[in-house]
């Protein structure tokens, strides 16, 4: 037993990596992993692909895809950058004075509202309400994004 904190676990804490989940914790047990503060961040394709922004809450299973075989595509960047500006606005509803996260938070989504605009005016929009703001209704008009990915459309 730990004197420190009075658990089975022989170590007093974990890595970052690991969260804040002892290694020693039963998977039946439920077990919510506390986030650090100042955490480490992937980069946002490997955001993507592992389900997280945060290695320390890639818990236990990291069942990721391999960050190189996601398409190098406008779509698949677009939606990396939804994905960190998703995580980190989750992330600073628990830690709202984190300044570093809230300057990445402002990047990323500055970043992201101009790949969208970018997209959305070579490939036309995106979501049913960004087919609101174009001249006349484009939302059901071919081609489709996954039509320029497959190359057919030149």
């Amino acid at each position: 037993m730990n004197q420190e904190n009075g658990s089975s676990c022989p170590l007093p804490s974990c890595p970052d990596n690991y969260g804040t989940m002892p290694s020693c914790a039963g998977l039946s047990v439920p077990y919510v992993p506390f986030q650090q503060d100042n955490p480490n961040k992937y980069a946002q394709n490997e955001a993507l692909s592992n389900g997280t922004l945060f290695p320390g809450l890639n818990l236990p299973f990291h069942l990721s895809v391999d960050g190189s075989k996601l398409p190098d595509t406008p779509l698949a960047e677009l939606q990396a950058l939804e994905f960190v500006v998703l995580e980190l606005g989750i992330y600073l509803d628990t830690h709202p004075n984190d300044t570093e996260a809230f300057t990445l938070f402002k990047q990323y989504s500055a970043m992201e509202k101009a790949a969208k605009a970018a997209y959305e005016s070579k490939f036309g929009p995106i979501t049913r309400a960004g087919a609101a703001a174009g001249e006349s209704y484009r939302w059901l008009q071919d081609p489709w994004p996954w039509n320029y990915q497959q190359n057919e459309v030149k």
